[in-house]
Order: C-alpha cells, then sequence, then structure tokens
C-alpha cells in the first residue's frame, strides 16, 4: 500500500486501535472527568466532516443537578404509558428519572439544520453523527467511558425546547460520559467483503494514458 503522505503511516495502528477498541460503556463511577477532558472531547466533535461548513452541531454538557432536570422529563414519559391510579406509574417515574443519574456527565447532541435552500437537511444530520463518533473516539483515548443513547425522549418537543434547540432543530441523543466501572469483550463483525460490492475497480488498469500535448 502506497500512501502519499510520509506521516499518515505512523497514524494508522494508533487511529485503528482507537476505531477497533471503542465499546460502549454504560457503566461508569460517579466520579466526575475533569472539565478539560470533557472540553477536549468537544473540540473533536467539531473537526467532523460538514458540508458547506454549516457547523450544525449544538451542544448541552448537563451534570450535577441539570441531570436530574433531564431525568424529570425521561420520567415524565414513562409514567405517561400509565393510567393515574396504576400502581406502575410512579414505579416507571422513578426508574426513567434515575437514568439521567447513570454518568456524572451528560452531553446532549442536537442539530440545527442550516436553512439556506442548498442544505441539505440529512447532510447536517450525518455531519453531527460524525462529530458524535468522534467524541466517542476521543472520551476513549482519554480513558473515559461514553454511551450514546437516543430513545423516545429524542422526540419530545419540551425536551428539545429546554435545550434551546429551534423549531427546525433535532436531538440526536445524550452521550453519557464517566470514568469505566466495567468492561466490555470485543463484538464480532460481519467481515466487510460480505456487505460491499465493487463496480469497475479492475477496469481502472485498462484506462488508456491521457495523450501527450508535448510535440
Amino acid at each position: 500500500m502506497v500512501i502519499q503522505n510520509g506521516l499518515l503511516p505512523s497514524l494508522w495502528p494508533a487511529v485503528r486501535q482507537a476505531i477497533e477498541t471503542r465499546r460502549t460503556i454504560g457503566k461508569v463511577h460517579p466520579d466526575q472527568p475533569m472539565r478539560e477532558a470533557i472540553e477536549t472531547i468537544l473540540e473533536s466533535a467539531t473537526w467532523a466532516p460538514n458540508h458547506r461548513l454549516t457547523e450544525p452541531w449544538r451542544f448541552v454538557v448537563l451534570a450535577g443537578n441539570a441531570r436530574a432536570e433531564l431525568g424529570a422529563f425521561m420520567g415524565a414519559q414513562n409514567a405517561a404509558k400509565y393510567a393515574e391510579d396504576d400502581p406502575n406509574r410512579e414505579i416507571e417515574r422513578a426508574r426513567g428519572a434515575k437514568k439521567a443519574l447513570r454518568a456524572p456527565v451528560v452531553i446532549a447532541i442536537g442539530v440545527e439544520p442550516g436553512q439556506a435552500s442548498n442544505v441539505d437537511e440529512l447532510e447536517e444530520i450525518a455531519a453531527v453523527a460524525c462529530a458524535a463518533q468522534n467524541m466517542l473516539l476521543t472520551a476513549h483515548a482519554l480513558g473515559l467511558g461514553a454511551k450514546w443513547s437516543s430513545g423516545a425522549i429524542i422526540h419530545d418537543p419540551a425536551v428539545k425546547q429546554w435545550l434551546g434547540l429551534s423549531e427546525h432543530g433535532l436531538l440526536l441523543g445524550f452521550i453519557y460520559i464517566g470514568y469505566p466501572a466495567m468492561t466490555s469483550e470485543r463484538s464480532v463483525r460481519t467481515p466487510v467483503a460480505t456487505l460491499t460490492e465493487w463496480r469497475g475497480w479492475d477496469d481502472a488498469n485498462s484506462v488508456p494514458e491521457p495523450a501527450s500535448n508535448q510535440s
């Protein structure tokens, strides 16, 4: 394999290790990570690929008691599934509220799509998803555990308003971050060869060289 930039081969082993060893960490310790680490994670998000550089990502960092405010929304959504006199209503409210407290830091991942006529909303969503992956990889590289979670809560208009998103804004989920309290084994992925179709690849060797303009 030939790579034009001599720096790239030295980067590849570390990049590959980060990608292949990252895992969803659902259990973390209650100790709050340093703010500098969270800032580094957020900074990495802004280097995601983004067509037209619209920078559609928006982040809200929740820690301390602010997580309980999110939990109140989660609890209310759970409780709404049950009748007023159903004893499970308050049980599920408490269970939902507890979800927001499962990590010392929770980062809401929002999308504010550009409103220009030449901006595709799907591209904006894809850019923020790439930003989230950057965050997950950076958290892993910093020795932190992270979990990206979504669920029905991301569609709640009240939650989006609480987070400061506009009427056009979207919520892609929440990334829960803390020091790992578990290990996750390497998962098995489907071989890429079974999911990939190559078209015209071998034709490249048969393309004639462009004619020379030299006389």
